[in-house]
């Protein structure tokens, strides 16, 4: 039992079991494995599952999620989750329900309401109403979707490569700090109207994610020339928004060429269900997703002593999409590029999900679950448009070498 007794005593030094169960009970140690096939893939993982919870000071609080906007709520035949994170979340949650209007607190109407539906038809309603839900375990494990598209080149590493990175929140940007680690020029591209949203939380999350990465903004729909130059010069691509934004606007991965050996990686919350083609998306492709709710969706929770499920962790898909992606695009520009890249967070919950998982009350003793630790302070990042100059200039460098 040495390797599981390893699992659980570095679950409980990362601050993951402080995340991890219900908020009055103990923590909980059954997905401790799942921190080692992290680390597989980044040495820092402990650090990067929860250096948020560090700097916000959270930390378990069971069915709640640690950051307070996702609940799991008990339905008429399973668990679903439901973020209300925006306030076009709680404006819709009357619609959700069917009632002229819900008190200030929505969630004892809420949790009264799902317990009386099944898990699919709150999880259809609240789609159609753009709220992020899923229900527990709705997902399964799956590889991300990759297919030609684009010219290949030859085999390269990430240092000195452009790229251009169109995500927001936490799992995009965490991808792009990654490649920017490895030597990349990372451009980091925001609607002057709607910036990435962190920007307006705490500044030392924001800076942690996004320092060292050159600042564009760029209206999408009335500044698309800029952006589209930049998508042309660009060796990686990185789009979190939902796909059919870019295709309707003619700068998708088909409209735009790229180099050779560009490497297109789109992160979704639920999978885009594209087929061979640029405007055909599946349902997937219209579901918003935060790290919490996608968790869920893939299976990643802990339990609690009843057995019940609480969250794991803190919106911890998105930190493994993160890390998933940025392996995701080394290993392609290892084959050459010129492949669009699908990757969707809640699979990557389920993919780790499927890491077997300890069994309820072990170990009997369990070690004392240290609280989460912020990383280190990271340098400012940029102004918002700070540096659009500067892209325009390398843009423009670019396209004469080209």
């Amino acid at each position: 039992m040495s390797g599981v007794d390893d699992a659980v005593t570095a679950w409980a030094a990362s601050g993951l079991a402080a995340l991890t169960g219900p908020t009055d009970g103990p923590p909980d140690f059954s997905r401790a494995p799942i921190l080692a096939a992290a680390t597989d893939l980044a040495p820092d993982a402990a650090t990067l599952l929860t250096g948020r919870a560090g700097l916000l000071g959270v930390r378990r609080r069971g069915r709640i999620s640690a950051g307070g906007a996702t609940r799991l709520l008990a339905t008429l035949d399973g668990w679903v989750a439901l973020t209300l994170s925006r306030p076009d979340d709680i404006a819709a949650v009357p619609a959700l329900l069917e009632a002229d209007a819900v008190d200030a607190d929505p969630w004892p109407e809420v949790t009264a309401w799902a317990a009386g539906h099944r898990a699919g038809e709150i999880v259809a309603r609240a789609v159609l109403l753009d709220l992020p839900a899923a229900a527990l375990g709705e997902t399964t494990a799956a590889p991300p979707r990759i297919r030609q598209c684009g010219r290949r080149g030859t085999p390269r590493a990430v240092a000195g490569l452009l790229v251009a990175d169109l995500t927001s929140m936490w799992a995009g940007p965490l991808c792009a700090r990654r490649l920017a680690d490895a030597g990349a020029t990372v451009v980091k591209v925001e609607s002057p109207r709607r910036p990435d949203g962190t920007r307006a939380g705490d500044p030392r999350f924001f800076d942690w994610m996004n320092a060292g990465k050159l600042s564009c903004t760029t209206d999408f729909d009335t500044d698309a020339d800029r952006l589209r130059a930049l998508l042309t010069v660009a060796d990686v691509v990185l789009e979190g928004s939902r796909p059919a934004a870019l295709a309707r606007r003619g700068l998708g991965p088909e409209d735009i060429p790229g180099p050779p050996g560009r490497v297109w990686l789109r992160i979704t919350g639920h999978g885009d269900g594209s087929v061979e083609g640029r405007v055909a998306f599946g349902e997937g492709a219209a579901r918003v997703a935060f790290g919490d709710d996608a968790a869920v969706a893939g299976g990643l929770v802990g339990r609690a002593p009843d057995g019940s499920p609480v969250f794991c962790g803190d919106a911890i898909a998105d930190p493994l999409t993160g890390l998933a992606a940025a392996a995701a695009v080394s290993e392609a520009l290892t084959r050459g590029g010129g492949e669009l890249i699908e990757i969707s967070m809640a699979a990557v919950a389920a993919e780790y999900a499927a890491q077997p998982s300890l069994p309820q009350g072990y170990p009997p003793n369990p070690p004392v679950a240290a609280d989460p630790t912020a990383p280190p302070p990271a340098a400012a990042a940029s102004a918002l448009g700070a540096d659009n100059a500067a892209v325009d200039a390398l843009v423009a460098a670019r396209s004469t070498r080209c």
